[in-house]
């Protein structure tokens, strides 16, 4: 159980963005709509708002707390979103110019349409499991995979499970997709409202169902949002309006009536208690709620409980210092993981996330945590103050963990790399 709590968020595979959504785009007598069933397991929804800036066109992302945009569309109404897929392995393609980052999200920030899209991938490959499905104001929608990019023909197009490339032969099983097809196949207008029939009819129930839904009217840049199977209750969203407020992150189901069935999910969810940590650490300050857990740590005699509130407040370290990379990259997500090109550049703030995380990471290393590893959390403090200029703190933490950290474990490899990268 600590094991599962402590590394749940660093063990998550990249562009892993659903179990089963469904993404649909359709254009049809001057409306252009795409629409999409986000189907997963975490209750634990963000939305991310990214202004403009000198570099970027301004966007909202949908996704969870490792804050990886599992769907989005920027102020031009260029839209995307991921499905999961099994049958792909980029390792075994040869793949030109390999993009190993935000890909999409790249072109979300450069691009206007799907043209522009397609220009920007004639240099740079699509290097991961997932599918994905961009579609513009334009009326023209593409599914991209490592193998292949198809594009729509008739007026509608789906994206699911299964490789796009299985479709010319009819070689797949998917109910939602059929269910979608034939609905789209003798529709002669679409809306809003009938969108919102066609996701109602392809969600999913039960772990891993269909957790959010959402409508995106690209020419006039609008989304309706529905939470957890409940088509009655919808959020609007005007993104140009929205744009101007600044960046924020916001939990989805703050928009939404509070409804039993979802409350009784967050509240069994494995992460419901880091999430509760963030929200005391929002609302009372870092060090308040660090008092009020360290005295819950001192009144538990388990020393195994005392290690799985340890994992709680290392794992609300860690969003934070995810969240911090999100608003410096102006809605991007973290790669210290996955070994990138880009993974081991500096980023410098010293904005409160990531002050508030090392805070955290400072009280364990000084409180002599052992589980999870303490080469794990000096690994983190090291990282957390080499992003705000500690180049010594950091030097000084990257060698005890190298020192302490198994010489096949991330932990050391990547501690070395930054040790030699900024010595």
């Amino acid at each position: 159980m600590k094991n599962r709590i402590i590394f749940l968020l660093t063990l998550l595979p990249l562009y892993f963005n659903g179990e089963a959504c469904t993404v649909i785009s359709c254009a049809m007598k001057g409306e252009v709509l795409a629409g999409a069933n986000e189907d997963y397991d975490n209750p634990f929804i963000k939305m991310w708002f990214n202004p403009r800036t000198p570099d970027r066109y301004g966007s909202v992302c949908f996704g969870f707390p490792d804050f990886q945009a599992q769907a989005a569309m920027n102020e031009h109404g260029l839209f995307f979103d991921f499905t999961a897929q099994e049958g792909i392995d980029p390792s075994k393609l040869k793949l030109k110019n390999p993009w190993y980052g935000d890909l999409f999200f790249e072109i979300l920030g450069k691009c206007k349409t799907v043209t522009e899209a397609l220009a920007f991938l004639e240099n740079h490959s699509y290097a991961f499991r997932s599918q994905v499905m961009l579609a513009d104001r334009e009326g023209r929608s593409v599914i991209i995979n490592a193998q292949a990019i198809v594009e729509k023909t008739g007026p509608y197009q789906i994206n699911t499970n299964f490789n796009v490339c299985n479709l010319k032969d009819r070689n797949y099983n998917c109910w939602r997709y059929d269910v979608a097809d034939r609905e789209l196949s003798s529709a002669t207008e679409i809306s809003v409202a009938y969108f919102r029939k066609l996701l109602k009819m392809t969600h999913q129930k039960g772990n891993g169902g269909t957790l959010y839904s959402n409508i995106y009217d690209l020419k006039r840049g609008m989304i309706y949002v529905n939470l957890f199977r409940n088509f009655d209750d919808v959020y609007i969203i005007d993104l140009k309006k929205e744009l101007q407020k600044g960046y924020r992150v916001e939990n989805l189901a703050d928009h939404f009536p509070t409804r039993d069935t979802f409350e009784s999910l967050v509240k069994n969810h494995p992460e419901f208690n880091r999430e509760q940590i963030l929200v005391e650490i929002e609302q009372q300050g870092v060090d308040k709620t660090l008092s009020r857990y360290h005295e819950m740590k001192l009144q538990e005699k388990d020393s195994a409980r005392r290690a799985v509130i340890d994992g709680w407040l290392t794992d609300a370290a860690l969003v934070l210092i995810k969240k911090s990379y999100n608003e410096c990259s102006h809605g991007g997500s973290w790669h210290y993981w996955y070994n990138f090109p880009t993974s081991y550049d500096i980023w410098q703030s010293f904005n409160k996330d990531l002050t508030d995380a090392t805070t955290i990471l400072k009280r364990l290393l000084d409180q002599h945590v052992q589980h999870p590893p303490a080469f794990f959390i000096q690994e983190m403090y090291a990282y957390a103050n080499l992003m705000q200029g500690n180049k010594e703190v950091a030097r000084e933490y990257y060698k005890k963990c190298s020192a302490d950290a198994p010489q096949e474990s991330g932990n050391y490899k990547r501690s070395i790399t930054m040790l030699q990268k900024y010595q």
